[in-house]
């Protein structure tokens, strides 16, 4: 970086709490299925430490909170002490390279098959309603679903603590704090969209009943690490895993003003424009009024390149945002962003393959001049 202060807004420093950040550009937490038999790998400190910079924020992949939280094959957990101890040489090099580094936590729900459950048992859920089958974001894969257990009410507790449990546990593998994964069709978005929850108890119906899950989780992880230490990922707007939702700008309201009673590091939200994975799309959706409502660090994610990034950052429409793909094919994406470079296209048929280094770590940096 040179002497003088980066003029682009996306590279200009901001304070996440007691976090002094160089620049806006973080890194999304991106599903990778490279973490074989849940646990992470070495080949992750190549790839995250490649992605790290001085003063940047990453956020590293879905992680699950517990032996029924997954939904896809060879994803990383933090439900167990070796799994801990296989994520704390991850973040050391990443925090040796300057980043801040948060872990996302999340619970797959009914996004998942009796394949990745323990003793073969159905996934667990708000609702017993199926998922059909889905196309996954690679274009070509079909993930088949197990019909979901619906969770008794006297069950959420437990689902509650193994949150907290699993923030506890990032902490202690050496991460800065934790994203609690609210978004995207998993478990925390199925209790709060209308078009899954169908509970008739305090955990369905209305929409603060809908929110009560998100909110117990969040109330728990907060007390057990800090709220200095917490993020959570939204999609209010999104229909990602037949997750849609009748009300999104009411439901995106009321969980932000709802976080606030928390204080929360910040606030994670899918842009409007992706109502499903990957694809863009016009919407008359706007993140303003949850913007304007949240009193925490607000970051976007969704659909963004260098341009757009620079006036939502520069219109004040956002702090931070999240870079998903174009930062999975560019560890250099900063300083590209910097020079305003061209940048590696992706390739969407190694975003989940468990090869350790092809469509992982060898896509290439700018050359280096002298």
């Amino acid at each position: 970086m040179s002497a003088q202060a980066p003029t682009i807004p996306l590279l200009t420093p901001y304070k996440l709490g007691t976090f002094n950040l160089s620049h806006r550009v973080v890194l999304a937490p991106l599903t990778r299925q490279r973490s074989y038999n849940n646990l992470p790998q070495p080949h992750a400190i190549l790839y995250y430490s490649q992605r790290t910079t001085n003063g940047g924020l990453l956020i590293a992949e879905a992680s699950g909170v517990s032996d029924t939280a997954q939904g896809y094959a060879d994803m990383p957990g933090l439900w167990t002490k070796e799994q801990v101890e296989a994520w704390k040489p991850i973040v050391d090099a990443v925090h040796a390279k300057g980043g801040v580094f948060f872990c996302q936590i999340w619970h797959a729900g009914r996004v998942s098959n009796s394949a990745f459950q323990p003793n073969g048992q159905a996934p667990i859920s708000c609702t017993d309603k199926p998922l059909t089958p889905q196309v996954l974001s690679n274009g070509f894969d079909v993930a088949e679903f197990t019909p979901p257990r619906q969770l008794r009410a006297d069950e959420i507790p437990q689902i509650v603590n193994d949150f907290r449990l699993a923030a506890r546990n990032a902490i202690e593998a050496g991460f800065d704090g934790v994203e609690i994964h609210g978004a995207n069709g998993y478990l925390i978005d199925q209790f709060m969209k209308d078009q899954v929850n169908d509970r008739t108890d305090q955990y369905g119906g209305s929409l603060e009943n809908r929110c009560r899950f998100a909110l117990e989780i969040i109330e728990a992880v907060v007390n057990e690490i800090g709220a200095d230490k917490v993020g959570i990922r939204l999609s209010p707007f999104a229909d990602y895993m037949e997750s849609g939702d009748s009300n999104p700008e009411a439901l995106g309201l009321y969980m932000v003003q709802s976080l606030n009673k928390y204080g929360i590091l910040y606030c994670h939200v899918i842009e409007p424009r992706m109502k499903e994975a990957g694809v863009k799309s016009e919407t008359a959706g706007s993140l303003l009024p949850m913007r304007e409502a949240f009193s925490g660090t607000f970051m976007a994610n969704g659909g963004f390149d260098r341009e757009d990034g620079n006036n939502a950052v520069a219109e004040g429409r956002v702090d931070l945002i999240a870079y998903g793909r174009w930062f999975l094919s560019n560890p250099d994406l900063p300083k590209r962003f910097e020079l305003n470079a061209p940048l590696n296209k992706y390739d969407r048929n190694t975003f989940y393959t468990s090869d350790p280094v092809v469509g992982y770590t060898d896509y290439p940096f700018l050359e280096t001049t002298a």
